[in-house]
């Protein structure tokens, strides 16, 4: 079938988007056309003043608004000793939601992935370096997803940040809590095994 040549652009638009097929495209632009007119300009007026107001903090390059400093940026009561290095702003919402953590961050904002094209020069490891002058800084946490360009990202943020004297860590990765370890891949079980950590000492 057909569409208009109005909502069949829409369709298309929708469909660029992450993790939307022509479907789901579809369904969405359908959706749009049974909504109140206000719905709409609503939706329309939000997705300008997201393109209007919003940039990256230029201190940790997460998302911010209006050119300013982000609200963790901003917060002295974070620990400011410690800068965790996350991929994206939505893992640094992930790492909030834990509870566990009070510092620092620093969204690289990507992976390398030379496949893609994605070097090192441009993530924002340049910005990485030139935050660490800062001596107030005593340890990075390397938060990147186990994968292939993670592990990548991880092998060249280490051998960069060495030179430096900074304490370099990186996050345990393994089996979920509440997980079986029958229904563990290959590759996670070995993870969990090889960061396994001292529960007791014997006397041998």
């Amino acid at each position: 079938m057909s569409y208009p040549l109005s909502l069949q652009t829409l369709i298309d638009e929708l469909g660029r988007l992450p993790g939307i097929g022509p479907k789901s495209a579809q369904r969405l632009a359908l959706w749009m056309t049974r909504q109140p007119d206000d719905d709409i300009r609503r939706l329309a007026e939000a997705l300008l003043a997201m393109r209007t107001n919003l940039s990256f903090c230029p201190e940790c390059c997460n998302i911010s608004e209006n050119d300013g400093l982000c609200p963790i940026c901003t917060d002295h009561r974070r620990d400011r000793s410690i800068v965790c290095v996350v991929e994206e702003s939505r893992d640094v919402s992930a790492i909030e939601r834990s509870g566990a953590y009070s510092g620092l961050y620093h969204v690289l904002q990507g992976l390398i992935n030379p496949l893609e094209g994605i070097t090192p020069e441009r993530i924002k490891t340049r910005e990485l370096l030139t935050r660490l002058h800062d001596e107030s800084i005593k340890e990075v946490i390397l938060s990147l997803s186990p994968t292939v360009e993670g592990d990548a990202t991880m092998l060249y943020l280490s051998r960069l940040l060495a030179p430096t004297g900074l304490r370099v860590t990186q996050v345990a990765t393994g089996l979920p809590v509440g997980g079986d370890i029958e229904f563990a891949d290959v590759q996670t079980l070995g993870r969990a095994i090889d960061m396994r950590r001292v529960v007791s000492e014997g006397n041998a």
